[in-house]
């Protein structure tokens, strides 16, 4: 199949990243299909959809994301769009050789001693990180993909609160618009986020109102409270 060598398709461009996206400025041409155009849910609007725009690739963050309640409360949604949907996206890619990047998460990490590399075991903690890691499973079948680990967040931080305990790599959206295009030639598995630190401290920078909260105090004792990762892999390619 010919493929239009700068475009790419991105679904999910109504949230909270793709929107980030839409503003970035590349050499490349940037497709936003709404559902209407590109169901997830559905392998035939995908084949349609791709058929008709060829491009050479496919950044694929559809899906369910917060609040978290949401898959434990919803299960056949979370599995409906965040496993299904990406085995779908993966299948069309692998028929129409398109590459394909997925964001997944930092969370499918146990989160217990953290600095996880790409190569660490993997242990979700909960239905969210259970349904990414689900995709992964599928697009880790296609070779021509890319999977990426990221923990980001939005700008501002939307909490008047933070966690002083919990260890992560918060990186913003904007941030990551800003080097995303130099990742999408790359295949495997790449974490994706910044210093690892705690919460309290990735917004105290931005924020000097924030106010210190503990994780161990409202998640409880037992849940994992370092899920940061390794990015020397990402800091390499970047630079």
């Amino acid at each position: 199949m010919f493929h239009y060598k700068n475009r790419i398709v991105i679904t999910g461009g109504a949230g909270r990243f793709g929107t980030e996206l839409k503003k970035t400025v590349s050499k490349y041409k940037l497709l936003f299909p709404n559902k209407n155009e590109l169901n997830i849910l559905n392998e035939i609007s995908i084949s349609k959809y791709l058929k008709l725009k060829k491009p050479k690739y496919l950044i694929h963050l559809a899906g369910l994301s917060r609040p978290m309640e949401l898959h434990e409360k919803f299960l056949r949604k979370s599995i409906d769009l965040n496993i299904i949907g990406t085995c779908n996206i993966t299948k069309v890619c692998s028929d129409l050789n398109i590459k394909l990047i997925y964001f997944s998460t930092s969370y499918v990490y146990p989160g217990i001693k953290g600095n996880y590399n790409e190569k660490s075991t993997l242990l979700p903690k909960n239905n969210y990180s259970w349904s990414k890691l689900g995709g992964e499973s599928a697009v880790h079948m296609y070779k021509n993909s890319l999977i990426l680990r990221v923990c980001m967040t939005e700008k501002p931080f939307v909490h008047n609160k933070a966690f002083s305990d919990f260890i992560t790599n918060f990186i913003f959206h904007e941030d990551i618009a800003k080097f995303l295009f130099k990742l999408i030639n790359k295949n495997g598995v790449i974490n994706v986020g910044g210093k690892i630190q705690s919460v309290y401290n990735f917004v105290k920078k931005y924020n000097l109102n924030i106010k210190k909260i503990s994780a161990k105090k409202i998640l409880g004792k037992e849940y994992p409270l370092n899920p940061s990762m390794n990015i020397n892999k990402l800091k390499k390619i970047i630079k």
